[in-house]
């Protein structure tokens, strides 16, 4: 991994600690793992779960944060979907198509999710937007 996307990672870390359950990176054409926790990479194998159909999901923020925008006075920022087991959250880095993606175990209280996408978003301004462009690995 380089050193931009284990910036990144290591944000989602300090924001949730050992309920950090995993870390995606993607674009329009490709995706990278950027972290997953031993247990959710079991649960992963164990279900057979297509990891490609849940990134094509996210792929549909690209959409739906175009449309945010051009509906609303603010600018998208982050989205969040709580799950039975976890809680996911997705934003996009810079104004390219690149996003990234992480869940997380449920709290006790709650996340403050508006501090996460405050830090991922200086964060990667620490580095040039190519830096993110997911490998496909």
């Amino acid at each position: 991994m380089n050193r931009p996307q284990e910036h990144l990672v290591s944000v989602f870390q300090a924001f949730g600690g050992d309920a950090l359950r995993d870390v995606w990176l993607f674009d329009e054409r490709n995706f990278d793992e950027l972290y997953v926790r031993s247990d959710v990479a079991e649960q992963l194998e164990s279900e057979e779960l297509d990891v490609s159909r849940f990134v094509d999901n996210e792929r549909y923020g690209f959409i739906t944060r175009r449309t945010y925008e051009s509906l609303y006075y603010a600018d998208y920022g982050y989205t969040v979907r709580g799950l039975s087991a976890f809680e996911q959250f997705r934003t996009f880095l810079f104004d390219t198509p690149v996003g990234v993606f992480a869940s997380f175990d449920p709290p006790d209280d709650c996340y403050d999710y508006s501090e996460l996408n405050d830090a991922i978003q200086s964060a990667a301004s620490e580095f040039d937007a190519d830096s993110f462009v997911p490998s496909g690995n």
